[in-house]
């Protein structure tokens, strides 16, 4: 049985008296202290009790974790209000550790239990109740020292709430030691790198690191070692496929509760759809900037031109106007029209479609009656910068035959046929019912000069004119790959 004997009384008896001597006596460190001070200076809770469990002394501190002040000589067992287990369910004080360490005769030792005070807070805390005897070995009492385990649960209550953290966070969080083995490694970890917990613990954290960057382990622990913190550190990593990954990396120091470093954790984000994001958005912008100054180049080229064969700035006016309106409508069939689409830098239209819309301002109908242009043959995709060449050449042809040709009677038409003959792609432009041909032709005006500007440089193409009875006709011939450069 494990158990202690006194008598509190004569706690006194088992020192020298001194004050009886006739020497002086300067040193009062052999000067006796009363037990109930004792007790009092102590910073955990400790109260005693009589042999039925009734309470006889508390301290201070046993008041400030109960919340109350028991009464002496008749509270029972134990002086808070109410006890509980750790589970929660209620605790009798009649059973609680001073009642089993009374009633067995023995000691208790680290009962886990939880006290209410009157305003409804809990201490949980654990118990260790001593059983007094006297020296016939008779039960005299009981005490017990209540240590307040309320610093461990805050801690523990905040390591968990880290580790969920840490378990279910998106990035990968590791934690190394100072020669760069792997110790820790969340869920997080195992999605961006491959590997799983068991494969990656233990393991020489090089094993991430791509050959040509080798050196960045030592000279990460190096900075690690003296104790400074590296926050977003952009680099790449290798994955268990042997993939690479950009990642965001910080690093800080672990260290010891003597302060000193013992290792580093690590977070890793992945930045690709980030660097993805940035290089869409770059590419936007140059994309931008080359178009803004491919309009200006445009219409500086429509405007001089347009001046080559206007004889009045009136003239000159509605030309330019004219040739830009069909620019701006062949470059509308090119917008996104929905969100999905935005996502594409380049939007394609098709041939018959711009041809169709060059032509319409031209091609007035009378009495309803069905277009005077006719579009046969496979409808391909165009874009790029050949739907400005092919809008300025059919915004050309189509003003031409407005003015001089199959568009200029109302009895006239227009056969526009495409062909597709290898690498080549062929479109016939073929006016008839028009008025008698007298123009074998337009010398260096803006259609000739376009031609030679635009079909041999830009399209690779060649461009032949034939001035019929009936009517004009061209064959424009260009490389089928340019149409969507």
């Amino acid at each position: 049985m494990n158990h202690l004997s006194t008598n509190e009384n004569n706690m006194a008896a088992d020192y020298v008296d001194v004050s009886a001597t006739k020497e002086p006596q300067p040193n009062l460190l052999h000067q006796p202290l009363a037990l109930q001070d004792v007790l009092e200076a102590l910073p955990e809770a400790v109260y005693t009790t009589d042999a039925i469990g009734r309470i006889t002394f508390c301290n201070k501190a046993a008041i400030a974790m109960w919340g109350v002040s028991p009464k002496l000589g008749e509270s029972e067992f134990c002086g808070s209000w109410k006890l509980y287990w750790p589970d929660g369910t209620p605790l009798p004080h009649d059973e609680c550790a001073m009642a089993i360490a009374l009633k067995e005769k023995c000691a208790v030792r680290g009962l886990e239990a939880i006290a209410e005070r009157p305003d409804g807070t809990r201490v949980a805390f654990l118990a260790f109740p001593t059983p007094i005897f006297d020296t016939a070995g008779n039960l005299k009492g009981a005490v017990n020292m209540l240590v307040d385990l309320t610093d461990r649960t805050v801690a523990e209550e905040a390591a968990q709430r880290f580790a969920a953290i840490v378990a279910s966070s998106d990035d990968a969080i590791l934690a190394k030691d100072l020669n760069g083995k792997i110790v820790s490694w969340n869920r997080g970890a195992e999605r961006l790198f491959g590997y799983t917990a068991e494969e990656a613990i233990g393991q020489s954290g090089r094993m991430l690191i791509p050959l040509d960057r080798q050196n960045e382990e030592p000279e990460i622990l190096a900075r690690i070692r003296r104790g400074e913190r590296i926050d977003h550190y952009e680099t790449i990593r290798r994955r268990k496929d042997g993939g690479l990954v950009e990642i965001s990396l910080s690093v800080s120091p672990i260290k010891s509760r003597e302060g000193r470093v013992i290792g580093a954790s690590k977070i890793a984000r992945d930045i690709t759809e980030r660097r993805r994001a940035e290089e869409q958005q770059h590419l936007l912008i140059r994309e931008m900037d080359h178009r803004v100054k491919n309009l200006f180049s445009i219409a500086s080229s429509v405007v001089s031109l347009s001046a080559r064969t206007a004889t009045t700035p009136g003239e000159l006016a509605s030309a330019v106007s004219a040739r830009l309106n069909a620019l701006a409508s062949a470059h509308a069939l090119t917008v996104p029209r929905t969100s999905e689409a935005a996502s594409r830098s380049e939007q394609t239209t098709t041939l018959h479609a711009l041809i169709r819309t060059i032509v319409a301002p031209y091609d007035v109908s009378i009495d309803n009656r069905q277009s005077r242009a006719i579009v046969t043959g496979p409808d391909i995709a165009i874009g790029g910068s050949a739907v400005t060449s092919f809008a300025l050449l059919l915004h050309e042809f189509a003003t031409n035959a407005a003015k001089y040709g199959a568009l200029s009677n109302p009895d006239g038409r227009i056969d526009i046929v495409c062909l597709e003959e290898g690498a080549n792609f062929i479109l016939t432009w073929t006016e008839s019912g028009g008025p008698p041909v007298d123009r074998q032709t337009d010398g260096d005006g803006f259609g000739s000069i376009l031609a030679k500007a635009t079909v041999g440089s830009q399209l690779s193409g060649e461009i032949s004119r034939e001035w019929k009875s009936e009517g004009l006709s061209v064959r424009l011939m260009v490389k089928a790959d340019r149409l969507v450069a």
